[in-house]
């Protein structure tokens, strides 16, 4: 697993360039949390029954209450690397 991310530069999508992050923190309550946790379950299901065909989703359009937050992407790694 990697964990990357970019500034919000207010560039166009692309010319966004990820980079390798060292650490993250969530600053959540723990009703946030155990939304998440179901949506990297559910995501961790799709990922497998879809195999190669899933590239991403993002926890604001599978999880209510997300909308403002900085987004959150699951990314298959599979496809990450080519």
């Amino acid at each position: 697993m990697k964990i990357t991310g970019y500034r919000d530069e207010g560039l166009p999508i692309e010319e966004i360039r990820h980079i390798e992050l060292a650490e993250i923190t969530l600053l959540a309550t723990p009703a946030e949390l155990r939304r998440m946790a179901a949506f990297f379950s559910n995501a961790a299901d799709t990922m497998e029954r879809m195999g190669p065909t899933y590239s991403h989703e993002h926890l604001s359009d599978r999880q209510p209450g997300f909308d403002d937050s900085p987004h959150l992407v699951v990314f298959n790694a599979e496809l990450f690397a080519r």
